[in-house]
């Protein structure tokens, strides 16, 4: 077994490891959905120099070696390129990682009353144990489209003076039956609905509290009850990410199935030293339902863009955005399942992540039989294990759990269609797709020196 990484830090990588942690938490505390971590990344990368590539589009700007541009998607994914001196058709090395994690998401129709309570009625996203989402703090975060053309951000339950939101749970004295029920049916789907009033307008005689809360989000937010149909709010859970353990050694926070791999893969992409090839990051949405949709890694967006850089650099030409995604290598890098000694029956000790061991390499997911796996080429692995030793990167490899015990996918097979040479690499998380997720800091520092690593040596 790997060496702890913990044993091998200075003083000096103990200050830089807190002061990562630190940013994260901030970050981790404060972008709760995909759009709120766009527009981190968008207001970020603009400090560091990066210009909106529509804008150079617009004004035709020609590209050339040490520019640095950014892409958004519908505000939901952001893609950020550092052109090399390279050629870009030689090829580029990308970081990609998702931006969305799975939650709880407003029906079009959502509110209702019921015997006096009102509630926001919702559909989940994602893989989830169901039965962990209830009896926790909950908040409400996202937009509201209105048809003005205005769009009205809802931040509800992270401020201490806010409210929060509340899913029930019956109580243990009459749950006699529900505890009889397998674990996919204790809580069921349209259990799941957000309580969030109690108290009835006066004057009204029926819907009075749900009346009641129409008035307050009127006064707040100017929002009329059929603008839900044309928003996207996310139920997530309230509270910031806090510290974990007595020595602090972990992180325990909602989301960091993805975004423990999208910080450290953008705060590498914004310290990479100038490098022969392109260099690339990608964070996009929707992986956690199959990466569909115009935001997700299967849209043509990425596609697009790089094909819209190419131009601003002399070269229109499809055979030109072939090659360079041929030629390309990513670290597809989403999260492994940290080894859990309270549930060591799912787990094959050989070959599972371990905390505290540094950035995973996983050659290939999927499920079973490696179904809907991208396995990465031996050659590609040989030539990480050289940078990650040559810069000393901690790293391990790792199998999601037991051969049947079930498996996960991720978006490496999608980028594998271009042909690129593309692993699955991330950080070891407990309690994956849970409310409360937990990491280890050495390992996000180890994922953060790593991405850099590749990017400047591949």
């Amino acid at each position: 077994m790997k060496q702890n990484a913990w044993l091998t830090y200075t003083e000096e990588d103990i200050k830089e490891l807190e002061v990562l942690s630190d940013q994260y938490k901030v970050f981790l505390s404060t972008c709760k959905t995909e759009r709120e971590c766009t527009a981190f990344f968008k207001e970020e990368a603009e400090k560091e120099g990066y210009r909106d590539l529509n804008e150079l589009i617009r004004n035709n700007v020609s590209l050339k070696q040490g520019d640095k541009v950014y892409a958004q998607g519908m505000g939901k994914t952001i893609a950020l390129f550092e052109i090399g001196s390279q050629p870009m058709t030689e090829g580029m090395n990308i970081l990609c990682a998702h931006i969305d994690s799975p939650r709880l998401d407003l029906k079009q129709v959502p509110l209702y009353e019921d015997t006096e309570l009102a509630f926001l009625d919702t559909h989940y996203y994602g893989g989830i144990k169901k039965y962990q989402w209830v009896t926790i703090p909950m908040a409400l975060h996202g937009v509201v489209a209105k048809k003005d053309g205005s769009v009205i951000p809802v931040t509800i339950g992270e401020d201490p003076e806010d409210p929060i939101i509340y899913i029930t749970d019956l109580l243990v004295h009459l749950a006699g039956k529900q505890m009889e029920k397998k674990g996919t049916e204790i809580v069921t789907g349209e259990n799941l609905d957000v309580l969030i009033g109690s108290r009835p307008l006066e004057g009204e005689e029926k819907d009075a509290v749900k009346a009641n809360i129409l008035n307050l989000l009127e006064e707040k937010y100017h929002i009329e009850e059929d603008d839900f149909l044309s928003a996207e709010i996310e139920v997530v859970p309230a509270g910031a990410a806090r510290d974990c353990g007595l020595d602090r050694s972990m992180i325990a926070g909602y989301g960091h199935d993805d975004r423990v791999c999208a910080f450290p893969s953008f705060q590498a992409m914004m310290e990479v030293t100038a490098s022969e090839r392109t260099s690339c990051c990608i964070l996009v949405d929707k992986e956690e339902i199959g990466s569909v949709g115009a935001t997700g890694l299967q849209s043509m967006f990425f596609e697009n863009t790089v094909a819209e850089i190419l131009a601003l650099m002399g070269i229109d030409s499809n055979l030109a955005v072939r090659r360079t995604l041929s030629r390309s290598k990513m670290l597809s890098s989403d999260v492994s399942a940290a080894y859990d000694p309270a549930y060591s029956e799912a787990f094959e000790k050989k070959n599972c992540a371990y905390f505290g061991k540094g950035l995973v390499i996983n050659k290939y997911t999927g499920a079973r039989g490696k179904s809907g796996s991208n396995d990465a080429n031996a050659e590609y692995l040989a030539e990480l294990r050289r940078i990650f030793d040559e810069n000393k990167i901690a790293f391990q490899t790792a199998e999601l759990g037991k051969v049947d015990y079930g498996g996960g996918g991720t978006i490496a097979y999608i980028a594998a269609l271009y042909g690129m040479e593309v692993v699955d690499s991330g950080v070891a998380v407990l309690s994956m797709h849970s409310p409360c997720e937990v990491i280890s800091k050495a390992d996000l520092y180890e994922a953060k020196k790593g991405y850099k690593a590749f990017l400047e040596n591949a």
